[in-house]
């Protein structure tokens, strides 16, 4: 099997969407992050989700892991509304480092080994000319994975 067998087509952000918007993609479409894309659909980057969750998580409580014991069970609920006017870009590390991608011709074990040494639970699947044409879920490679047999 190839990247583009088992490719999904993913919904993208752009760096200037809002937060909100990228964590309403992640959860309605089932994804562990995104792709963002430039203007001409190529990819700048893959956003992990566990990065959007870290800024959602105010930066006291994330300096101080003991502090977080102390907020009320409803109030700790409610933590992740404050992302408020934070865009995708500002939940991206600077500089923006290198979105991950394979051809659309990679085999799994490619995909694999980049995915394990990018540590990334997305993979953008890009043409020769650096264009989106699908993303790979860590859930899709481990599903193809375990059901394909010696003939696949």
């Amino acid at each position: 099997m190839q990247a583009h067998e088992i490719a999904v087509t993913p919904p993208t952000v752009r760096m200037d969407d809002p937060v909100s918007k990228a964590i309403q993609l992640m959860v309605v479409n089932r994804l562990p992050g995104l792709v963002v894309v430039d203007e001409s659909d190529h990819p700048v980057a893959v956003l992990p989700g566990t990065q959007v969750l870290r800024l959602t998580i105010p930066e006291s409580y994330r300096d101080d892991p003991a502090l977080v014991r102390t907020v009320d069970e409803i109030h700790a609920d409610l933590f992740w509304h404050g992302p408020g006017k934070l865009t995708v870009g500002d939940c991206l590390p600077s500089p923006v480092a290198k979105p991950v991608t394979v051809a659309p011709d990679a085999t799994l074990l490619e995909v694999a080994t980049v995915m394990a040494t990018k540590r990334s639970p997305l993979i953008a699947v890009v043409d020769r000319g650096g264009k989106l044409v699908g993303a790979v879920t860590l859930e899709r490679l481990l599903t193809s994975l375990a059901v394909a047999g010696p003939n696949d």
